[in-house]
């Protein structure tokens, strides 16, 4: 299984609405298209975290759909709620994704 973190920002205000618009993209195609079994958001002192799960690689995939209509419309309608953590960088959801350093599960 692969995780994949992605750090924003994000007023604590708008977590209902970021979750509607991730609910109704969730019901529909989208993440099978791009291979995601699972998510979770979190959000702490205006910081925002979205964290992917799926059977296999999803970052690939991810860049491969940004052209994709469902995916543009997620987007699109996350623009209001999620500003990048690092403007300056930020490109796409690639440039977000945090980097794991340590791991572990217990047996």
């Amino acid at each position: 299984m692969e995780r994949r973190l992605i750090v924003a920002r994000m007023d604590p205000g708008d977590a209902q609405s970021v979750a509607e618009v991730f609910a109704e993209s969730d019901a529909g195609a989208l993440p099978g298209l791009i291979g995601v079994t699972g998510r979770s958001l979190f959000h702490y002192n205006g910081l925002y975290f979205h964290l992917i799960e799926a059977e296999t690689s999803v970052r690939e995939r991810i860049d491969a759909k940004k052209t994709d209509p469902l995916f543009q419309d997620v987007s699109r309608k996350l623009e209001p709620y999620i500003a990048p953590y690092d403007p300056q960088t930020w490109q796409g959801p690639a440039d977000a994704m945090a980097t794991r350093f340590y791991s572990w599960r217990a047996k």
